[in-house]
Parts: structure tokens; C-alpha cells; sequence
């Protein structure tokens, strides 16, 4: 495949991810994944000392699901609103159809009172592969390195 076909192809998958969490689509969010995979939203310290302690980590599309079940009807949180800015997207490589890809992303949380403010900061590390004609994430993790997280995190990053 084409090199800017893929780089277009891998882009919007990235993009149109933010946007379901930036719109409250959760819902849909599952659906950007495969069946088995790997979603962790964890700190950056831990990454480089090796070690697994994630703050939010689910293995499979159920675990993806049930997270926006409790989001919806268990957690209690304050409401808000996140906008997603996505920068510096490269593609790695390709190792047997599953595609690398590391870009920088910056959350931004607006509460009901209108105060907007920086939430978390860090890089998606990725690997996505193709399902029939579309990209899903096999593995999204969330590298953050905003070392206090100010509220309960209930949305995905």
C-alpha cells in the first residue's frame, strides 16, 4: 500500500477516535478496537520504570463496553467536556499487517461552569490493523505525562 494512503487512512482512524470522545459518542467507542485488545491509560514514570500499573486497562471490546456502562450509570463525576488536539501522527512501521504508530496528544476538560483547563498530556502509543476495509486499534495505549490527575477518570483519553 501506498505510503500517504496509509499514513490518510491511519490519521482519521486517530481522528475520528478523538472525535467520538470529544462528542459523547461513547457508545461507539468500542467499536474503533478488535475484539482482543490492549487499552491502558497509563503514566508515563511507569512506562520507564517497566512497570504494568495502568489507570484504566481493559483487554477486550467487553471490557471496553462495560467501562461506558459504568461510565453512564455507575460513576459519579462531575460533568464535563474533553476536546482532543492530536499532533506529530508517524507511522513507525509494519510488521506482519499490524502497523506502529506513536503521536502526541493534549486533553483539554471543560466543566459545566465554562472553565477550561489542560487534563492530560502525553503520547498514544498504537498498533492498529486492518479489519476487511477499515483500521481498528488492536492496542491503544496512553502514555501520560500529566502526573496529577486532578478528577476521577471516568472518560477515555
Amino acid at each position: 500500500m501506498d505510503k500517504q494512503q496509509l499514513r490518510y487512512e491511519v490519521e482519521e482512524l486517530i481522528h475520528a477516535y478523538v472525535q467520538c470522545i470529544d462528542d459523547d459518542d461513547l457508545e461507539v467507542w468500542p467499536d474503533f478496537f478488535t475484539d482482543k485488545c490492549d487499552y491502558k491509560v497509563i503514566p508515563r514514570e511507569n512506562v520507564d520504570q517497566n512497570l504494568p500499573v495502568s489507570v484504566m486497562f481493559c483487554d477486550s471490546k467487553g471490557m471496553l463496553r462495560d467501562r461506558i456502562v459504568a461510565l453512564r450509570n455507575a460513576n459519579v463525576f462531575a460533568p464535563h467536556f474533553y476536546r482532543h488536539l492530536v499532533s506529530n501522527v508517524r507511522v513507525l512501521g509494519e510488521d506482519n499487517g499490524v502497523i506502529s504508530v506513536q503521536s502526541n496528544y493534549l486533553v483539554m476538560q471543560t466543566l459545566l461552569d465554562g472553565e477550561t483547563k489542560i487534563y492530560n498530556a502525553g503520547k498514544y502509543l498504537d498498533k492498529i490493523v486492518r479489519e476487511g476495509d477499515s483500521l481498528k486499534f488492536q492496542q491503544k495505549h496512553c502514555v501520560f505525562d500529566t502526573y496529577r490527575i486532578q478528577t476521577l477518570m471516568v472518560t477515555p483519553i
